[in-house]
């Protein structure tokens, strides 16, 4: 989402009952201002349930719906789940929740300790989001009136600090304030002492209900059912631009779709066969043609490519522009379409990537961009297996064409098969599409399974198989060690100690392995263990581990492992930097790119390649320049400036590469 756009949901595109959490009563149930008759009728063995009750323009709307009860504790909880029959697109601008706490310890007598009423959206017309703190008015029943005389919400003339720093604290569990773990404890601590100082200027006479109310992923604006403005436009007395929504921006004109339908009719085929574009149409079509993947073509572009498809079909990188003109919800186009696709020029690789896009729908359309992939070498592939994971989602069934054919060429190429099991298990915890990867994971497991050589069944591929599982074993385990490391109060070299005393005492298994393990990062290198004298912690917030591993051939290897840190981001930027790398070495400009790896193994933890380094700040406290510092590591007196002239064509090109990639990506310190 860039800054200039906001996104937002309509209340009445949502068909989903109203839900609510009643979590808490806080204050004092016995009021201080009471005679000394009222406070003997009060009963320290109170039982409260809370009833909560929907009106709309102020009339009661369904039935009422009671929470459990519950003794009187400090405070008071219930954290009960509340469902209305009301679905949120049947709600107006004035629906407000009534909200009654009852006690029934007296027999026979139900006592109202207090109500409050809840307007579901503010004055803005949006719908209110998280916790809300309600003031309750003692020995008043909720009164759901639209001109209520039990408002939930502090007049503003009684607010003070303490409303302030909470409506705060519900953007910050909203996500809306910045997370910064050593600051927010401060904070909580102070808004504690906030809330003890105000409880005592209060005298502890107000009680207050604490209701959750569900939140969804972005504001939800307020629009009856069936209307087609959201509002008026303001009118501003000042010179600036107003942006006014039009409903029917984006919508397809009838007369303009009866004339495409007239245009494209199958009759028309044999016309538009011999047709031939005009100098200006061909230059107009080059135009288009050279657009990127994401732009839309207007209804003349499309109507454009559609009219001289036939001319065009031995142009490849016309293809899926044409695939992006076709109605695919006409049958007859659609056959039109498939038969002219398999007769067109082969296109590229990358190009067939765009025709895996949620854009492209069509079956015939997908599985003819995995008969082009097909081409690929494994080399080319492994640079596009994040992507092609990832259109895994818009494929319309678990054992698809794409699905068959990652795990078959996966099965054949060991190096592809660990990153590829990697790519799944990290989608796994997604709950939209778990399912489709938990299958997708299943084929790929009994795949490996039946792997052989010769045709004997000497359980190759279940040893396989086994050495990638080995992989999640070892990251379960260096998870336990850092969530014990950081239990560990004190300083940095504390934890390093911890870290080392683990590795040699209840986890001493991690310093030699039983059989070697596939390094995830590079499964080319077998690890044969952990060497704990040479492993450390980074000092920072997260305090990731810098594990050096035994390798097979004899020698070390370095690795970062992070926990608390979504590293896809890393991940998606390095596999870029790498792909850019790979297309400017096939112009024959060489920028020597080192790119270091990365691989999330989880959303929140991965594995990164660690590069021994000096930082700029230390290179120039210690070598004044970065030229003192070429000059005493590569030296040369016949070079210029007394440098290796090889060494400053590395880091001339290098730092000329980066710069212009990175600013490209947008990405700032990296």
């Amino acid at each position: 989402m860039t800054g200039n756009e906001f996104r937002f949901f309509l209340s009445c595109d949502i068909n989903l009952p109203v839900t609510f959490r009643v979590e808490a009563l806080e204050g004092d149930l016995q009021d201080p201002s009471n005679s000394v008759e009222d406070s003997k009728n009060w009963s320290p063995t109170s039982e409260l349930y809370v009833e909560c009750a929907l009106y709309i323009d102020g009339v009661l709307f369904g039935l009422t719906t009671r929470t459990r009860l519950a003794a009187i504790e400090k405070p008071c909880r219930w954290n009960e789940l509340v469902t209305l029959s009301a679905k949120y697109r049947d709600l107006t601008a004035n629906a407000q929740l009534a909200l009654t706490v009852w006690d029934v310890s007296r027999p026979r007598q139900e006592v109202a300790v207090g109500g409050a009423t809840l307007r579901l959206f503010n004055s803005k017309k949006q719908l209110k989001t998280g916790k809300q703190k309600l003031r309750l008015w003692r020995g008043c029943v909720g009164d759901g009136a639209i001109a209520t005389s039990t408002p939930g919400k502090v007049p503003k003339t009684e607010r003070g600090e303490l409303e302030r720093l909470e409506k705060l604290l519900n953007k910050y569990e909203r996500g809306q304030l910045e997370h910064i773990p050593w600051l927010d404890k401060l904070t909580m601590k102070a808004m504690e002492l906030v809330k003890e100082e105000e409880s005592k200027r209060s005298g502890g006479t107000h009680l207050h209900l604490i209701v959750d109310l569900r939140t969804f992923e972005h504001p939800v604006a307020f629009q009856e059912l069936g209307a087609h403005l959201l509002m008026q436009s303001p009118i501003s007395p000042c010179n600036e631009l107003v942006v006014v929504w039009d409903p029917e921006v984006g919508r397809q004109n009838p007369c303009e779709n009866k004339q495409l339908k007239l245009a494209r009719s199958v009759t028309r085929g044999m016309i538009d066969r011999d047709m031939k574009p005009s100098a200006n149409e061909r230059k107009e079509i080059q135009k288009i043609l050279k657009y990127p993947p994401t732009r839309n073509l207007s209804g003349e572009e499309r109507q454009l490519l559609w009219k001289f498809r036939f001319s065009l079909m031995s142009e490849r990188r016309a293809l899926t522009k044409f695939l992006r003109c076709v109605d695919w919800s006409d049958a007859q186009e659609a056959k039109q379409a498939v038969d002219l696709m398999r007769r067109w020029a082969k296109i590229d690789i990358a190009d067939a990537l765009e025709l895996l896009s949620p854009l492209f729908e069509s079956e015939e359309v997908r599985a003819y961009a995995v008969t082009v992939l097909e081409r690929a070498e494994d080399e080319e592939l492994h640079c596009y297996l994040l992507q092609l994971v990832q259109a895994l989602r818009f494929e319309r069934s678990d054992k698809s064409r794409l699905a068959f054919f990652l795990v078959l060429r996966a099965v054949q190429n060991f190096d592809l098969a660990s990153f590829l099991r990697w790519y799944i298990t990290v989608e796994l915890s997604d709950p939209s599409y778990a399912k489709r990867f938990y299958s997708i994971y299943e084929i790929f497991e009994d795949s490996m399974m039946k792997i052989t050589v010769n045709g004997r069944e000497d359980c190759v591929g279940e040893k396989m198989w086994q050495s990638l599982v080995r992989q999640t074993e070892l990251t379960a385990q260096l998870c336990t060690i850092m969530r014990d490391v950081k239990n560990v109060r004190g300083s940095t070299q504390k934890k390093i100690d911890k870290l080392r005393q683990l590795l040699s005492g209840l986890l001493s298994e991690l310093t030699y392995f039983d059989e070697p393990i596939p390094l995830p990062l590079d499964p080319t290198i077998l690890i044969t263990g952990i060497i704990p004298g040479e492993s450390s912690i980074f000092k920072s917030a997260l305090h990731p581990l810098r594990l050096t591993f035994r390798t097979g051939g004899g020698a070390k290897c370095k690795v970062i492992f992070k926990k608390g840190d979504d590293l896809r981001q890393d991940q998606l930027v390095v596999q870029l930097v790498s792909l850019m790398d790979r297309l400017l070495k096939s112009v024959n400009l060489d920028l020597h790119l080192t790119p270091y790896r990365v691989l999330a193994t989880a959303q929140d933890e991965g594995l990164v390649e660690f590069i021994p380094s000096k930082s700029l700040a230390q290179v120039l406290s210690e070598h004044k320049t970065i030229v003192g510092y070429l000059q005493q590591f590569h030296p040369d007196e016949a070079g210029p400036f007394g440098i290796s002239a090889t060494c400053l064509e590395t880091f001339v090109k290098s730092c000329a590469g980066y710069c212009v990639i990175m600013y490209i990506l947008g990405v700032g310190d990296r």
